[in-house]
């Protein structure tokens, strides 16, 4: 067995999924390492919108603490900081950039950065935008960990001096996504927090086919969409659904649909947690276009790639029932067998592991 590892990660949320993306993914990844037997510590800023929606406000794997401000955070957790044998700082942190340079300092241990934004964060970066992570604090990380992989690792370390810059994808949590037989309530559906570069795909690849298709029916669910959206009559729209729903709502649909945002459809090998969710749920998805999405998925065979709404409303309307549930089996197989939160946690501790065999050499 590996020795353990005493692991301290400082990310957005994880005692809250409300609005974001991050929760969901650190809870899996969390689980998997205590199961392990490692050593995890998750520290979470103390913050309004998060505290008033909290759906799992202690998290049974780890330890978890909340902190009020970054002054808060020296004073209470400095020595476990500094003897911690990885300490992890995630994208989006308030005040990350404050953050990063007191845990360069204060670590004793090996340190890295978790972007689940990556292709965001270069795009702030690009435009001066340093709120959770400076240029500069890049080469001072000794791990870059980065949801999106291809060519943007290797512009990581050269462009931003990175020492090692590795992908640590999304995952999906077995346990809580998997087939649930039950009659469809919809013919597609998506779920997403709204934001003004993905919608133009939701508008082309869902309602315009929803008007055009008047006999289907449609869902969208996620927060933060404006009260002027005119939903067609045959679309529902959710504003919220809590991960507990998750599953229910994916296996409710006959199709599921996959929205990317711009940067991360110009970055490539950026695939978005809920394409792994829906898979093992046993959903077959509709995606946009992005480079690497067929590193993960085979195009025509465990996934269905459209660019119009045409195309969108051909696989709805014309794809037969054994074809469909077909593609679903070939896309779950693969995703339980490359892209569950226990590899995510293997993968994570492997990378660990490197970094001390190297300061050992």
């Amino acid at each position: 067995m590996t020795q353990p590892l005493s692991i301290v990660i400082l990310g957005l949320s994880i005692t809250s999924s409300w609005g974001n993306g991050h929760a969901t993914t650190f809870r899996a990844l969390v689980r998997e390492l205590d199961a392990a037997g490692h050593d995890v510590l998750f520290l979470e800023r103390d913050q309004p919108w998060y505290a008033s929606n909290r759906d799992l406000p202690r998290p049974p794997w780890g330890r978890t603490e909340l902190y009020g401000s970054v002054d808060e955070l020296h004073d209470r957790f400095a020595p476990v900081v500094r003897d911690a044998d990885l300490v992890i700082v995630g994208s989006y942190v308030p005040q990350g950039d404050l953050v990063g340079d007191w845990v360069q300092r204060e670590a004793r241990g090996r340190t890295a950065f978790y972007d689940i934004d990556t292709p965001v964060t270069l795009a702030k970066l690009a435009r001066g935008e340093h709120e959770y992570l400076r240029p500069d604090q890049i080469a001072g990380y000794d791990l870059y960990l980065s949801f999106t992989g291809g060519p943007t690792l290797r512009r990581l370390e050269r462009e931003f001096g990175s020492p090692r810059a590795r992908v640590l994808y999304c995952s999906v949590d077995p346990q809580l996504y998997f087939p649930e037989p039950q009659e469809a309530s919809w013919d597609l559906g998506y779920m997403g927090t709204y934001s003004d570069d993905r919608q133009p795909g939701v508008d082309r690849l869902l309602l315009q086919p929803a008007r055009e298709w008047r006999q289907g029916r449609f869902i969208v669910a996620g927060p933060q969409y404006p009260q002027d959206i005119a939903w067609p009559d045959n679309v529902e729209y959710r504003p919220h659904l809590p991960p507990a729903q998750h599953r229910a709502f994916y296996n409710a649909q006959r199709f599921t649909l996959n929205i990317t945002r711009a940067d991360m459809v110009r970055a490539g090998w950026s695939p978005s947690v809920r394409l792994f969710e829906a898979a093992a749920c046993g959903v077959p998805i509709i995606s946009d276009r992005w480079d690497g999405l067929e590193t993960l998925l085979a195009p025509g065979r465990e996934i269905v790639l459209a660019d119009t709404p045409a195309e969108v409303l051909a696989v709805l309307r014309g794809m037969d029932e054994d074809e469909r549930r077909a593609m679903a089996t070939r896309a779950r197989a693969r995703i339980l067998a490359e892209h569950t939160a226990a590899h995510r946690a293997e993968q994570l501790v492997g990378y660990a592991l490197e970094l001390q065999a190297e300061v050992a050499r």
